[in-house]
């Protein structure tokens, strides 16, 4: 197998004096979708933040791509948490990922170098280029030259995607993509980022509160509760013994005539896994 893309052992993060999760062991390869679950505060972000160098884990180790957290950050495309852009925003779906090339993201300036193209000229048309890439990549083309307050959801968040991919990341970070979107575009989303993992090689994260809509595209789930987590397959983690170990309450696990699944349980279970959109 694969050199890991992202390797914690032992690792622990805290955040104002408090120890969000410790003893942290996990491993994903170039490749593999992972998605990372849990409730409330459990440290979803938290762990992110931890890949990209923003949070000490002592006394254990982050490595990522073979080197410390931190070192490789211009290899990861990362999309942060966020919820919808205002209607009025004049800026367009290709401007919003031609931004990502140029080492910036909406709201979230990065350091993580720029790109070298060569002469001026020349630079210009092949960023154009992998612009262009990016967003048939995504299924983003026949809108990205509209404003972004016009857009759907869904569309919306290809543009995001398609901004993380530009610069041919190999670790794809994505926080809460599928929140506020209706139930055909978490799918939709979802098998768009397998495909992505899958013919790019890429090692994906995933954040999300509800599981169901990735149940089809995962490779592994990490999950997170009670300062600890747990990684594996969906059959290996989310059930009732292995997450009443972890919360540390009796928790049971439902699977429906329609494969969902339903956590029912404390504390937050139920939302963890639920079907918000009822």
């Amino acid at each position: 197998m694969s050199q890991p893309a992202i390797e914690l052992r032992d690792a622990r993060a805290s955040m104002g004096g408090r120890v969000v999760w410790s003893g942290v062991d996990l491993t994903v390869h170039p490749g593999e979708f992972a998605a990372v679950l849990g409730s409330n505060g459990s440290g979803k972000s938290t762990l992110l933040k931890a890949i990209l160098g923003l949070v000490d884990t002592p006394p254990g180790s982050v490595s990522v791509l073979g080197g410390a957290a931190g070192a490789a950050n211009r290899e990861i495309g990362y999309l942060p948490q966020r919820h919808g852009f205002d209607s009025t925003l004049p800026i367009r779906g290709v401007d919003l990922v031609r931004l990502g090339l140029d080492g910036a993201r909406w709201g979230l300036p990065l350091t993580l170098g720029r790109v070298p193209f060569g002469k001026p000229g020349a630079r210009a048309a092949r960023a154009r280029e992998r612009v262009r890439e990016a967003l048939e990549l995504v299924g983003a083309s026949a809108y990205a030259e509209r404003p972004l307050g016009e857009l759907s959801g869904g569309e919306q968040q290809r543009i995001l995607i398609a901004q993380a991919l530009v610069r041919r990341p190999r670790i794809l970070m994505l926080d809460e993509p599928l929140d506020s979107l209706d139930l055909p575009n978490q799918a939709a989303v979802s098998a768009l980022v397998q495909r992505i993992c899958r013919t790019e090689n890429v090692a994906v994260l995933l954040v999300a509160h509800d599981v169901n809509p990735l149940l089809s595209y995962l490779d592994q789930v990490i999950y997170l509760a009670g300062g600890h987590a747990l990684q594996g397959t969906v059959e290996d983690v989310i059930t009732g013994p292995k997450l009443s170990e972890l919360y540390g309450v009796e928790i049971e696990v439902l699977r429906t005539r329609d494969g969902r699944l339903v956590v029912v349980g404390q504390p937050e279970a139920p939302h963890v896994h639920g079907h918000r959109h009822d």
